[in-house]
């Protein structure tokens, strides 16, 4: 006689509801959540704010009247384009800027320097540790007001009249890549020190130039970082403010500008906050095409 086994039923699984109460429950998350709430209360709370104010009226001071797609509306028909056009194009220039600059420095440190990259690493620190500001005005009195002592000398030695170098798109995008240039120099470098030596040296062995070893073996390898820093110098070049306002005076109004406008002197929330949003917006879409391309579990070394 043969005897046959029941299979044992299958175990009961967790609803969503207890499954969340599970995930609440995990170390991970307890350690996190000062940080998340943290998080919640400094970033999302106001982000909330300013984007229920973009939908009521204008010159509204509270949650209170109809609400009203107005304020987008107006930021289309109007000439706000023109300030979103300057704030993505030099933010665009100073990132192909940084990148040209930041690559040939960033092998440098990491290949060619040798025990003189930390001396050289420290210069282009020390900066970060002034202010923006302090650094542009000292361009502004210094280097670029007609009155400096770039004017100065150039008229003392030379006898030239240089005028001002003040007010020009050029001197916005030399001011934005000398503030973020650091921005984008150390994930590059970071990426391009990832790069094995081996295999540079093997495709070199298997009769690989100088062109086809960075196409195929360096670039694809420190993609990651150049993206990562590009990344990081565009959206802070987008809402870059002192730069426009220093060097450009009045002649070039960028997104933070008009932003900074509605909310002070026009007092016109409800419209700050649409330019606000909408700027978001933009660069929220720009930001996660350029996520999609990053592998991030192998930047991390999870696979």
């Amino acid at each position: 006689m043969t005897t046959t086994l029941d299979a044992p039923p299958p175990l009961p699984q967790p609803n969503m509801l207890q499954s969340f109460g599970q995930w609440l429950r995990q170390p991970g998350f307890l350690t996190a959540s000062p940080v998340l709430i943290f998080f919640l209360i400094g970033f999302v709370g106001p982000l909330v704010i300013v984007l229920g104010f973009s939908f009521v009226p204008e010159r509204t001071f509270g949650f209170h009247g109809d609400w009203t797609v107005d304020n987008y509306v107006h930021i289309v028909s109007e000439s706000y384009y023109i300030s979103f056009l300057w704030s993505f194009g030099l933010a665009a220039a100073t990132v192909a800027c940084c990148l040209l600059i930041s690559y040939p420095v960033s092998y440098g440190l990491a290949r060619v320097f040798g025990r003189w990259a930390a001396p050289v690493m420290l210069i282009l620190v020390i900066p970060l540790f002034v202010s923006e500001n302090v650094r542009l005005f000292g361009w502004y009195l210094v280097l670029l007001k007609g009155g400096g002592i770039l004017a100065g000398s150039a008229k003392a030695l030379f006898g030239v009249e240089t005028g001002t170098l003040l007010y020009s798109p050029g001197t916005i995008l030399m001011g934005m890549v000398y503030v973020y240039l650091p921005y984008t120099l150390f994930p590059t470098m970071l990426g391009l020190s990832l790069v094995p030596r081996d295999q540079m040296d093997a495709a070199s062995d298997l009769g690989a130039n100088r062109w086809q070893i960075f196409r195929e073996v360096e670039l694809p390898i420190a993609m990651p970082g150049i993206l990562i820093g590009s990344l990081l110098t565009f959206v802070l070049a987008v809402g870059a403010i002192s730069e426009a306002k220093l060097l450009g005076g009045a002649n070039i109004v960028v997104v933070a500008h008009a932003i900074l406008h509605e909310f002070t002197y026009a007092q016109n929330w409800p419209l700050g906050s649409a330019i606000s949003m909408f700027a978001i917006a933009i660069t929220g879409v720009l930001v996660i095409i350029v996520m999609r391309r990053l592998d991030l579990d192998r930047l991390l070394g999870r696979k």
